[in-house]
């Protein structure tokens, strides 16, 4: 490492340098026409109107500071879900959450464990805080409990579990959450990321609420930039113990949330007819994109999101590379994640009614098309 004294410039922490840089989805196609981005798993419906209103409604004060604690909007995330707002936290964003969660309770010496196709935020938060990441593997792209215990060690301080997860769509039950915890160290902090939460209606699942409420040592996250549609306003909120909000709350920035994010935050989360459409959208776009792509011969991760993992093969012709390249040249944008450990995958936010039957419509040509060839080629 260069010594800082000597060096020609300013130096960073040797560990930041390690850190892969985050690359979003695509968002441009390469046909020169209509573009269906189906790459970051934002809702087809958009945001409520009542959300729009409010955001246009506060416009008019932007030269005013907002409210630092966010006061309102956690006032009415707890009464939308029957939780303490003095245990909320919000953010920009969940992974604003995320950063300030590694950077309390990470550091040198200090690790957290992630599973193998996770988030990769988390990869990023616990290096960004100079902590260690140690890799639990999943089973059929699924968290594996058992798996992730055999990582605690005495440095392990905090274990991420998305769930459902992005981007394979799969998820732990409740019960297999609680054996989880149950076996974690009291000193271990279990953190669950449920931003796709209100798309899972598995009636084995639960978003973790019931044990943030009971211990000390568990936190859940969450976000307005999925169902809420508020994805360009950054929002999102943590419920956890209070000695975590405490902790938390003393390194956060202190308006870590615009005044119009807050308005349209709390209009989102009190228009339940909004969420309950989007949910009904969901489920059954999703059933009829794993049915009708399992029909034409590709494996499909069950899915309890807004989005389907695609999985296809590795012969020339077949490939997700070269399927991704077809899909973008008729105008339609998947999510490539091969930085998750499946360069063999591409994933498929549930759109709209038209972009879901011309996905369908496009990977039946593409596979039909890499059939013709390899007969010829074998011909």
């Amino acid at each position: 490492m260069s010594n800082p004294v000597t060096a020609v410039r300013p130096t960073p922490l040797p560990h930041i340098l390690d850190i892969a840089i985050y690359v979003p989805g695509k968002s441009a196609g390469t046909s020169g026409g209509k573009v269906h981005k189906l790459s970051a798993n934002e809702t087809p419906l958009g945001p409520s109107p009542a959300a729009i209103e409010a955001y246009q409604q506060s416009v008019g004060r932007l030269e005013l500071y907002p409210d630092g604690a966010a006061t309102r909007l956690r006032q009415a995330i707890a009464a939308r879900y029957g939780l303490d707002p003095a245990r909320i936290v919000c953010g920009c964003g969940s992974d604003d959450l995320l950063h300030l969660l590694a950077q309390a309770y990470v550091g040198p010496g200090r690790e957290a464990i992630v599973t193998e196709h996770g988030f990769v935020v988390y990869t990023i938060v616990v290096k960004a805080a100079g902590g260690t990441v140690v890799v639990a593997r999943e089973s059929d792209c699924t968290a594996d409990v058992d798996a992730i215990l055999a990582c605690v060690t005495p440095s392990t301080t905090i274990v991420f579990l998305a769930n459902p997860n992005n981007p394979t769509g799969t998820y732990l039950s409740f019960d297999e959450v609680k054996r989880l915890h149950a076996a974690l160290p009291p000193h271990v902090m279990l953190v669950l990321d449920a931003a796709y939460a209100e798309y899972a209606r598995q009636n084995d699942y639960s978003s973790g609420m019931e044990l943030v409420s009971t211990f000390e040592n568990v936190v859940m996250t969450r976000t307005f930039s999925k169902i809420y549609g508020l994805a360009s306003l950054r929002i999102g909120w943590l419920y956890g113990p209070e000695s975590i909000c405490d902790a938390i709350n003393r390194i956060r920035s202190p308006f870590n949330l615009n005044g119009p994010a807050i308005e349209a935050g709390i209009a989102a989360i009190q228009d339940t007819a909004h969420v309950d459409k989007a949910v009904a959208h969901n489920d059954l776009w999703r059933g009829w994109l794993t049915d009708r792509l399992g029909e034409l011969g590709l494996k499909v991760s069950p899915s309890a999101g807004n989005f389907l993992l695609l999985h296809f093969p590795r012969e020339p012709g077949h490939t997700a590379a070269e399927a991704d390249a077809f899909l973008s040249s008729r105008g339609l944008i998947l999510r490539a994640v091969g930085a998750y450990g499946l360069p063999d995958c591409l994933r498929l936010t549930v759109g709209p009614e038209d972009a879901n039957r011309l996905v369908v419509d496009t990977l039946r040509e593409f596979l039909g098309q890499a059939a013709r060839q390899g007969e010829s080629a074998h011909g």
